[in-house]
């Protein structure tokens, strides 16, 4: 008897519909992006203003559901890789790693790289949050995502995975994934984010890319060369999970002493304020 094959799952708030995705079927982001031409004027005014709540709409939702997250990890890269790749692998086991160390792991919520990151991070008994993106072939939540959101508009989607993220793994992969890589690189690098770390994993698919810009932008000095200290290259589970590990806690006593300071000049001042006039 040959296996029914499960039918695509599209979410929009509470409601659940499983049927077969038309591909001639317009995106929301394709919508937005639209030229004026492309409809009446009166028409396009009134779209753009409802689009707009529904911009607004799907920011409440994200962050009413991250809200209470706990530090996270965003972890990126292809959702072609199969299940006996080795970077497959070794996404599942890094995302393990992170949770042991007390982080929930966030992905784009599809195949890939990015099921096994949430698969490796409900194995080990982590969050595991999928935000997943309106394509033209849907390409659904994956089975280990036990958050999970749908996004209709891109660029509200990048704000969760920055916005809830105290550091970014990125493995192996296409366009997607290297507009992650140099988004976040230019959020850090122009102090739209607070620095946090960016782990580069896989040497060998990487170091081609690093060659490139050390000898293209940095020799013509369209960057600094501290710019590139933003990122950390490997190849090995350990490194990786220690490079964000890392950050954190020097962040924790960053806070910790602020904190105390913080008490001292208080306690100044209340030592101050008790004092005697003369």
């Amino acid at each position: 008897m040959t296996r029914r094959k499960k039918q695509p799952e599209r979410r929009r708030g509470a409601v659940v519909v499983r049927q077969p995705q038309r591909s001639h079927k317009s995106m929301e982001d394709q919508k937005l992006l639209r030229s004026r031409e492309a409809e009446p004027a009166a028409a396009f005014r009134d779209t753009d203003t409802w689009r707009t709540l529904r911009i607004v709409g799907e920011f409440v939702e994200g962050f009413d559901a991250l809200a209470e997250v706990g530090p996270a990890v965003s972890i990126f890269g292809s959702a072609r890789v199969g299940r006996r790749n080795r970077y497959y692998s070794a996404a599942r086991r890094l995302a393990a790693a992170l949770v042991g160390q007390g982080f929930a792991i966030i992905t784009g919520g599809g195949p890939g790289i990015m099921e096994a990151a949430n698969r490796g991070a409900k194995e080990a008994g982590g969050l595991s949050i999928g935000c997943n993106i309106e394509l033209p072939f849907e390409q659904g939540l994956n089975e280990y995502v036990e958050l999970g959101m749908e996004f209709r508009y891109f660029f509200v989607r990048k704000v969760m995975f920055v916005k809830y993220a105290e550091g970014f793994v990125i493995f192996p992969g296409g366009f997607g994934t290297l507009d992650e890589l140099f988004e976040s690189l230019t959020l850090i690098q122009t102090g739209k984010v607070e620095h946090f770390p960016v782990v580069l994993y896989g040497k060998d698919y990487w170091d081609g890319m690093m060659q490139w810009i050390r000898e293209k932008p940095l020799y013509e000095e369209k960057i600094s060369p501290e710019d590139l200290d933003l990122l950390t290259i490997t190849s090995d589970i350990d490194e990786a999970c220690e490079a964000i590990t890392k950050h954190r806690r020097s962040r924790q006593q960053e806070h910790k002493e602020a904190a105390s300071q913080k008490a001292m000049q208080e306690a100044v001042q209340a030592a101050d304020a008790s004092r005697p006039t003369r």
